[in-house]
């Protein structure tokens, strides 16, 4: 298995579908980086490696983040 290959699996990236503009690529890409990330720290938890409270802090946190890129880049109210 290449590089790629590994990449491809690990971080899959499905191609977007509706109003193709650039505000809605980007957050579209920062919702499948939020939704990546959210997989890790799952695993992480559910593996022992995380404690359940520092998950939730993590995801929280994560959920922060994404809600203010919206703001940001497609300009919604909180």
């Amino acid at each position: 298995m290449s590089s790629n290959d590994k990449d491809d699996f690990v971080f899959p990236y499905r191609r977007f579908h509706g109003d193709a503009s650039l505000p809605n690529m980007i957050f579209d890409a920062n919702l499948q980086e939020f939704s990546q990330r959210v997989t890790m720290v799952c695993a992480l938890e559910n593996g022992g490696k995380m404690s359940p409270e520092d998950a939730y802090a993590e995801i929280k946190r994560l959920w922060k983040q994404l809600k203010a890129s919206k703001q940001n880049i497609l300009g919604t109210d909180p």
